[in-house]
Formats: structure tokens, sequence, C-alpha cells
């Protein structure tokens, strides 16, 4: 697995695979000298985190045959007070919906990525308590809201 990161100035790294040419922009907050256009490097690990988990579990639903339509997963993490500021703490919240999806499906998916498939989630482990919580319903919640 091979990328690459080019700074843009004045705070701002564009990304890429150099396998599969995928882009990313990372950029620092305005306060910390950036523009904003686009997440941050610790906010992009929170995305990689849900990424990968979400593969996973989509992955691990669809070979179960269970009947889901949507997913959200809601990422909230702690840091340390000192640098390097390492994520101390990470909630996972996964909202799954679909008509006949049963509870007892998500949460065997989610325990598979968690404990065996999601490389981002081991990774982390080594400084952050991981904690998990999921909602499940025949149709989006309210509160989940798609990109």
């Amino acid at each position: 697995m091979d990328v690459q990161v080019v700074w843009t100035a004045p705070r701002r790294f564009d990304g890429r695979s150099l396998e599969t040419g995928a882009r990313l922009t990372m950029d620092a907050r305005p306060d910390a000298g950036g523009t904003g256009a686009g997440p941050s490097p610790m906010e992009t690990v929170l995305m990689a985190l849900a990424g990968c988990t979400g593969i996973d579990v989509v992955g691990i639903l669809t070979k179960m045959r269970a009947p889901l339509e949507g997913l959200v997963i809601d990422v909230s993490a702690d840091r340390a007070a000192d640098h390097p500021k390492v994520f101390t703490a990470i909630r996972l919240r996964y909202v799954a919906w679909g008509r006949g999806l049963q509870r007892e499906q998500v949460e065997r998916a989610v325990r598979l990525s968690e404990e065996k498939y999601c490389s981002v989630a081991a990774m982390l482990r080594t400084t952050a308590t991981i904690s998990v919580e999921i909602v499940t319903g025949d149709r989006p919640p309210q509160a989940a809201v798609a990109p």
C-alpha cells in the first residue's frame, strides 16, 4: 500500500493513493493556521475507523442476508492533554435500519469487525478504549443524517 501527501500552503495536505488514484484533502482548522478545506489528520483517523468498521459490517450483514437498508456511524473521541495528544477514548454509535433487520445480526457484525477484521480499530485500541452503541430499527431514525 502506497500513498503520497503533498503540502499546499498554508497547512493543507493533498493525499492520493498511488495504487488507485483516490484523493483526500486534509487541512488544519482556521484557528490552527489552516483554512479548514478538509478534515484534520486526527478527524481523518476517526473517519478511517468508521469507514473500516462500516465496510466490515455491511459485508458481514450482506453475507448474513440481513435486510440492511442504511447505516450511519457516529464517532466521538477524547484526546490526551499532552503531546502527542493521542486518542484515549473513542465512542462509536452504529445506527442501522432495514425492514426485518434484527439487532442480533448487527451486534454480531459489529463484534466481528471490532474483534477480528478492522485493522484501524486494532491499531487505535493500543492507546484508546473503544466503546460501542448500537441502534436498530425498520427505518432511519430522525437523527440519522447521511452526508
